[in-house]
């Protein structure tokens, strides 16, 4: 059985950081590229930031780049999404996203609030 699980969500000051992890089971985790994508509420899920299978590649959105850092552990199966700088703009249900081919997995989302 597929399982994305995030974790580290919560409410953050502006300014803030925050550490989001997405545990993954059910699947050959190294073989797959992960992503972070996030919703804001009325407003479509859009990428935030990616990485390759062996952790050599990374990609970001422009709003978040220099800020937020995606990183892999292959051997915990655990992929992160380190959020410096926060803004309230970064309020969003943040999902993580498992990607191989045409295969996607998708975990169920953690909020991130950030606000004063």
């Amino acid at each position: 059985q597929v399982q994305l699980v995030e974790s580290g969500g919560g409410w953050v000051q502006p300014g803030g950081s925050r550490r989001l992890s997405c545990a993954a089971s059910g699947f050959t985790f190294s073989r797959y590229t992960m992503s972070w994508y996030r919703q804001a509420p009325g407003k479509e899920r859009i990428l935030v930031a990616t990485i390759n299978e062996a952790g050599s590649g990374t990609g970001y959105a422009d709003s978040v780049k220099g800020r937020f850092t995606i990183s892999r552990d292959n051997a915990k199966n655990t992929v992160y999404l380190q959020m410096n700088s926060l803004s309230p703009e970064d309020t969003a249900v943040y999902y993580c996203n498992a990607r191989r081919v045409t295969i996607a997995y998708w975990g169920q989302g953690t909020q991130v609030t950030v606000s004063s």
